[in-house]
């Protein structure tokens, strides 16, 4: 796991950062859910998302750079090598959102449910 972090560069700080505080904000929302928890879990999982995205644009033009200035008999492994790179963001981005997808699923079915027993009684 740490070699795929390294392997991804810079990009996986931010992506990590706005992740962890997304889990945490989703795993708040699931044991407390409140209304208030829901802009703050949409704008960090789309901010989660986007610095996935941003370290995989900026992976793929760094590799582009190089890739004009090398020989074309190794231009194909820096390009598969800097796809392989460059796809850790992203993925870290997917896993990190989809834990908090998950937690916050967890958060709605729970006050979905309050407000269920709440009515019918």
């Amino acid at each position: 796991m740490q070699d795929a972090f390294i392997a991804g560069g810079w990009g996986m700080y931010p992506t990590l950062l706005a992740g962890l505080a997304l889990i945490a904000t989703c795993l708040r929302y699931a044991r407390r859910p409140e209304s208030r928890y829901v802009p703050l879990m949409l704008s960090l999982g789309i901010f989660t998302l986007l610095a996935g995205a941003l370290g995989f644009a900026t992976g793929i033009l760094s590799m582009l750079r190089y890739y004009t200035s090398t020989p074309f008999e190794h231009g194909t492994n820096l390009l598969y090598a800097g796809f392989y790179e460059s796809l850790h963001n992203v993925a870290l981005a997917l896993l990190l959102s989809t834990l908090g997808a998950l937690l916050a699923s967890v958060g709605a079915w729970r006050l979905s449910h309050r407000t269920t027993v709440a009515s019918a009684a």
